[in-house]
């Protein structure tokens, strides 16, 4: 490997990602709603998705024990040890993103990846936000090939009656569409220089307990997940650290969990809105290309998941409303929940500004582009 050395470069912040920022953000949009449209208290907690919220909370616990184990640390070594030059780093990492995405879901693939990504950027001198950025694109366009790759498809796919093939069939146009401009996106904008190590600090040594116990509750969460038992499998996950590794449970980013929940309270009240109904009844957004676009732009108000449920009423073209909200998940921050877990778990400064200078035009050519493959 080409390697030169260079001097450290500061750490990411812990508060990076424009996090805090916009939980504050959405706490004032609570307020707004509490204030203009009240609910009993009781209502709130209906909004929320727990069954999201509480797999985010047992992955986020599971992501820290790996982290700590120090497994990530040699992985990134043996990584940057083979990688020839940035750009081939950064292709390897997005494909792999894509791929793992439209297997064991867009989220999972993220929390696999950007704290491995996060400790190579650690390690030698990297454009962490923008490979953060690049790989929530990838897992937005590669879990939208298939019908567990995301919740918006698994809705679909049930709602629609379709073999599980005849949904990737359907797919597979708009999601070539997106890898391609995802790799273009690659090229454009990481350079093939070498890549320049940070000086060597003390490694933290592999603690193989601790990665053998986060391993073993990951695939014991992930089968708990998919029974349908979710406060069992978070019972044991917490109750397993807080007995064994304690320290794991206090790098947890509760504030992550606040933003989600926030949002499943702000969005769902404006998507429950009487003029919004009132505007989608109006506009003839049943089928074609008129469907496709409603669904693009209601994805960047209120996240491509709500939007996937909300519009569904009122959509009867399956593919275009797929294709829809799979585009519409790139662009703003909020147009898919993957983009709030790359920024939170990157921790990156300035992390919503390089989401956007990049999203945003990715958004634009993709739109296009799948529309083209329509008419």
């Amino acid at each position: 490997m080409n390697v030169t050395r260079a001097e450290a470069a500061p750490q990411p912040s812990e508060h990076g990602g424009g996090g805090n920022g916009l939980l504050w953000v959405l706490v004032l949009v609570a307020i707004g709603f509490a204030i203009l449209r009240p609910r009993a208290l009781p209502d709130y907690p209906k909004l929320i998705d727990w069954q999201t919220l509480g797999a985010l909370a047992g992955l986020l616990a599971i992501t820290q024990g790996v982290e700590q184990s120090g497994m990530l640390q040699a992985a990134a070594q043996r990584l940057l040890a083979r990688a020839t030059h940035l750009r081939g780093l950064a292709l390897m990492l997005t494909a792999s993103a894509a791929l793992l995405s439209a297997l064991v879901t867009n989220d999972v693939s993220l929390f696999l990846l950007v704290p491995l990504t996060r400790v190579l950027a650690a390690q030698a001198h990297l454009p962490l936000g923008r490979l953060v950025v690049l790989e929530a694109l990838a897992v937005n366009a590669g879990s939208a090939l298939t019908p567990i790759g995301n919740p918006q498809n698994l809705y679909l796919w049930h709602r629609s009656g379709e073999s599980f093939a005849g949904f990737i069939t359907m797919m597979a146009p708009t999601v070539a569409a997106m890898l391609f401009w995802l790799f273009v996106a690659v090229w454009l904008l990481v350079p093939r220089t070498p890549i320049a190590l940070k000086p060597s600090a003390d490694a933290a040594p592999v603690q193989p307990r601790l990665l053998a116990l986060s391993g073993a509750l990951f695939i014991g969460f992930v089968v708990a997940l998919d029974r349908h038992w979710l406060l069992a499998g978070l019972g044991v996950v917490f109750a397993a650290f807080l007995l064994f590794r304690p320290r794991v449970l206090l790098g947890i980013d509760w504030a992550l969990l606040a933003i989600i929940a926030l949002m499943f309270v702000d969005l769902r009240q404006l998507a429950y809105l009487p003029a919004v109904s009132a505007l989608l009844q109006a506009w003839p957004i049943a089928e074609g290309w008129r469907a496709y676009l409603a669904a693009i732009v209601s994805s960047q108000f209120i996240s491509n998941v709500p939007a996937a449920i909300l519009l569904d009423r009122y959509v009867h073209d399956l593919p275009a409303l797929a294709a829809g909200v799979s585009v519409g998940g790139f662009g703003c921050v909020l147009g898919s929940l993957a983009n709030l877990i790359a920024l939170r778990l990157a921790k990156v400064p300035h992390g919503l500004r390089e989401f956007h200078r990049i999203s945003i035009p990715f958004l634009l050519v993709c739109a296009a582009s799948a529309l083209l493959l329509r008419l």
